[in-house]
């Protein structure tokens, strides 16, 4: 069995090893990693926020769901009932979904409900097969949805994706979610992915009554985590009770077009992955 770790940048064989390939994502020209320290934050719904409104200003999009456990894109988008397709020669056609092209292990399993019980190196091939094994056609961007911390699907990812890559990381204002996306930033830094900047998740609560913002927890963690990192606060996303019932909906579509504050920061966090 190949020792081949797929990182063939940091591999003292390069040039002259025998399953040294072509680029895998040859026809993407940038990944957008979304990454969080912690669960719970609402990175899979800022990923697809992000892919949406990428798509939306005539970019050529795909939505990759890494998060093998819990994939949380075919509910937002509501096509858990539906499945991807396959080719002749054995490739996989990506969903193609609200201008954007979306794979999730949650589109291959026979069971949405079914647990993925897999340890690391089969999360590895996995990886590098919707990479590699996918009609992702030319991209403009890959928006890549990771679970929570800096474990296997993220290192793989970053030693596997061989285009321009970003990141985006995703925190909310408490102490709890800050301490866990500093060790992000870290991780960002260790494998020498340039992060674009912040995203403050669940920063106050817009009453969908009288239209005023109310802080439920602690108030500029975000913009303490991007000071201390150097980094950019793209955007301050608020508790907005609409959004959220159109996500649990499957309409998150509808429900970005529906709020004009969502939707107006997650064009500057668009922007600043360009």
């Amino acid at each position: 069995m190949s020792s081949c770790s797929g990182n063939c940048g940091s591999c003292s064989s390069k040039g002259s090893c025998s399953e040294e390939k072509e680029p895998i994502l040859k026809s993407v020209k940038k990944a957008v990693l979304v990454l969080s320290g912690k669960g719970g934050v609402g990175k899979s719904t800022v990923a697809a926020s992000l892919a949406v409104t990428l798509a939306k200003q005539g970019k050529k999009v795909g939505l990759l769901d890494v998060d093998f456990h819990g994939p949380s894109q075919p509910t937002l988008f509501n096509v858990s009932h539906l499945r991807m397709s396959g080719t002749a020669d054995n490739k996989m056609v990506p969903l193609e979904v609200a201008g954007i092209k979306l794979v999730s292990i949650g589109l291959l399993l026979d069971n949405s409900d079914s647990a993925v019980i897999w340890r690391g190196p089969v999360k590895m091939g996995v990886i590098k097969q919707l990479l590699e094994e996918v009609e992702w056609g030319e991209l403009d961007y890959l928006v890549l949805d990771f679970p929570p911390g800096t474990g296997d699907e993220s290192l793989s990812a970053c030693q596997l994706i061989d285009c321009p890559k970003c990141a985006v990381i995703v925190t909310t204002p408490q102490e709890v979610a800050l301490a866990d996306c500093r060790k992000c930033l870290d991780f960002c830094n260790q494998v020498e992915v340039p992060v674009a900047g912040i995203v403050e998740n669940m920063s106050g609560f817009v009453c969908p009554d009288c239209g005023h913002r109310h802080e439920l927890f602690s108030s500029g963690g975000g913009a303490r985590l991007a000071a201390a990192a150097g980094v950019q606060l793209l955007a301050q996303l608020p508790l907005e009770p609409v959004f959220l019932q159109q996500c649990d909906a499957g309409n998150l579509v509808d429900g970005l077009a529906d709020s004009r504050i969502i939707s107006s920061e997650m064009e500057r966090v668009a922007s600043a992955v360009l």
